[in-house]
């Protein structure tokens, strides 16, 4: 009987204690695993990105599955029953925010023009070659470019512009851009015509426009806001803040936002862009987990943080990610479809 009660009193719902030092080693390392992945899940469940790290590691909540189940097995190792459960909790936790967030009701009405889109982070222009294959390959109608420096200018006006004939499928000559060194430019190309709108204050570049596509006005909007690096947390804050804005304000006429925002769906300040009235185009084709970045390690560890916005006027009919090199981030092409209201 002593040593049945000897190793009861080993599972223990205090803090994490053993009769062997390896034993309360590994209780302590299950505590901090739990510390940690608990104060990030904490931040999604409390509907706030929080500060560094958890901004970072938010990007990558459905990994914390691993530390979890880890934390459980070194809880189960060491008997420690609070391990057990608190392990337990966490992971039905993720397990309910993993699911993907954001409406998927279709639009009411009649079809009255198809799209294709197309968005990618060329990264400072060095993967502005690889882009011009996929354009040629995948002929979007709309194609959003961020980092698109000076030099991815001028190539993709030298393949896709006013050198082309207006006829031509293989042309692009209608474009709205923000010029800009490094990262700082971007542009969006068009098979249909544009006019100019104001796009997006941003410390890169986020043009603006309106596509008349068959005789339907689609508002246009590139998305490329400042990661959120640790000195950069209330410059990414406040520029997606913009786009949910922006967002708001053209709710009710057909609108694309699309680009790197730099957020997944695990960020409160990408849900408010959603909650404002639009839905990813990857979440309605079932497609809102597959990462897009980084690219090096995408789709074995990575998250999704480019997307393509629809307002409630389009259906998303299919969605896939081109994996392009010299960039570290994949190329999202979507299928859409608009509706017009009865």
């Amino acid at each position: 009987m002593r040593g049945a009660t000897a190793e009861a009193d080993e599972w223990t719902d205090d803090a994490p204690v053993s009769r062997h030092g390896g034993g309360r080693a590994g209780a302590w390392f299950a505590a901090l695993l739990l510390a940690g992945v608990s104060t990030v899940v904490g931040c999604r469940i409390a509907d706030t990105d929080g500060i560094t790290p958890v901004p970072q590691l938010l990007a990558f909540l459905p990994w914390l599955l691993a530390p979890t189940t880890v934390a459980l097995l070194f809880a189960a190792f060491t008997r420690w029953r609070l391990g057990l459960v608190w392990s337990l909790a966490v992971l039905a936790a993720l397990a309910w925010y993993i699911e993907p967030y954001g409406k998927t009701s279709q639009p009411k009405g009649a079809p009255v023009a198809e799209l294709r889109v197309l968005t990618s982070n060329v990264e400072f222009g060095q993967a502005t070659d690889e882009l011009i294959d996929a354009i040629k390959d995948q002929r979007p109608d709309l194609v959003f470019v961020q980092e698109c420096e000076y030099g991815c200018e001028e190539k993709l006006e030298q393949a896709f512009g006013k050198g082309n004939s207006k006829g031509d499928k293989g042309s692009y000559p209608y474009r709205q851009a923000v010029e800009g060194a490094g990262s700082d430019g971007s542009v969006i190309l068009s098979r249909h015509p544009l006019k100019p709108a104001a796009g997006i204050p941003a410390t890169m570049g986020m043009p603006g426009a309106t596509a008349d596509v068959n005789g339907h006005e689609i508002r246009l909007q590139l998305a490329h806001p400042m990661p959120p690096l640790p000195t950069e947390l209330s410059t990414w804050r406040e520029e997606l803040s913009d786009l949910r804005d922006y967002a708001a304000t053209n709710r009710t006429r057909p609108t694309l936002l699309a680009g790197d925002f730099n957020a997944s769906q695990d960020h409160a300040a990408f849900r408010r862009i959603l909650d404002a009235g639009f839905a990813d185009a990857a979440r309605l084709t079932g497609d809102a987990r597959t990462p897009s970045w980084p690219a090096r390690t995408a789709p074995p560890l990575g998250a999704q943080i480019d997307h393509v916005l629809v307002s409630r006027d389009f259906a998303a009919n299919r969605a896939r990610f081109l994996d392009l090199g010299n960039t570290d981030h994949r190329t999202l092409v979507v299928d859409l479809t608009l509706f017009k209201s009865p």
